[in-house]
């Protein structure tokens, strides 16, 4: 057991560390050969930080875990939105001024419906796993040209300030980055590994620990970037952070696993986790979107954030020792 709890801590450890390493070194490539400001903040950035949901829900699923493959991505977009939005809208109230940020609002909650309906019958077939891959390149091409057309949006501006005022060094840029990813897939096998005898010591279901400790652990690169980007007042950064982060786990990260291996879940995952996933996701909506203003999050729904995910973990708890 001693193993398997080391092996979770290294991983995470050195999950998070080359996963940061990995971002800094694409975002200072990018920013060398003259990449937008927009799209580092929505590719790079956004996507970049959800690597170690899709090295470990891809390495998960290609050894058979596929409960841990699918608790960690729909894990981490609950932990994205209830904890990592409610702790950086009681930092900073969050203000949504970006427009690319309002479109991505609805179109989150459309592509979290389509997910769940593909599992509605308890079962992600290739098929299926390869239509969310589909939306999702269809769906990024979209956002990318509409972004383009969008130069002084809110969100591009703070991209700008926060990167591209930075010294470039390419030859380490492109360590990080190669050096970054290597390690990247070496702690993910070892996070995974140590994550699989702990459920199996404890005899917990893989997906309980994807859902927990892998999510968690899985998403500490976006709880690192949006409250460094909430404390410099860089607020659409940090939501950006998350819409990216959770429309990449719910088509790409989802896709790939799916498609490596078919996912089956079980009924009260469908209803009890996905179900939430989706509550979540349409309450960020409404309360995020701002039909006639700007969107906020406020202080005081992300307490309320906050205090939903206190009760949902306190659920899974129960549901353990029941």
């Amino acid at each position: 057991m001693t193993v398997f709890i080391l092996c979770v801590l290294c991983g995470l450890i050195l999950l998070v560390w080359s996963a940061d390493k990995f971002v800094a070194g694409a975002s200072a490539i990018a920013i060398h050969y003259h990449v937008s400001p927009l799209l580092i903040g929505m590719l790079i950035i956004g996507f970049g930080t959800s690597a170690p949901e899709l090295v470990v829900s891809v390495l998960a699923s290609w050894d058979g875990n596929t409960g841990i493959a699918i608790g960690n991505a729909y894990g981490s977009n609950i932990t994205n939105i209830a904890l990592i939005l409610g702790v950086t809208s009681v930092i900073s109230p969050i203000v949504v001024q970006s427009q690319i940020l309002k479109k991505e609002l609805p179109l989150l909650f459309l592509v979290s419906l389509v997910s769940a309906w593909f599992l509605s019958d308890f079962y992600l077939s290739r098929l299926n796993a390869f239509l969310l891959l589909v939306i999702f390149v269809v769906l990024m091409g979209w956002t990318l040209i509409q972004g383009l057309k969008k130069r002084e949006d809110p969100l591009a501006m703070a991209v700008d300030v926060e990167f591209t005022t930075k010294t470039v060094d390419v030859k380490k840029s492109y360590l990080q980055l190669f050096g970054g990813l290597f390690i990247l897939i070496g702690s993910s096998r070892l996070l995974v590994f140590g994550a699989v005898g702990i459920a199996k010591a404890f005899g917990l279901s893989d997906v309980i620990v994807g859902l927990t400790v892998v999510a968690i652990g899985t998403s500490l690169p976006e709880l690192a970037s949006s409250l460094m980007a909430a404390k410099k007042g860089n607020t659409d950064l940090a939501l950006g952070n998350v819409l990216g982060s959770n429309l990449f786990n719910t088509l790409a990260v989802v896709g790939l696993a799916g498609f490596i291996a078919p996912l089956k879940i079980a009924q009260e995952v469908f209803y009890r986790d996905i179900g939430f996933m989706l509550i979540l996701t349409l309450s960020l909506f409404a309360i995020g979107y701002g039909f006639k203003k700007p969107g906020r999050i406020s202080r005081a729904e992300g307490v309320l954030l906050l205090l939903s995910y206190i009760g949902y973990t306190i659920y899974l708890i129960k549901s353990i020792k029941g």
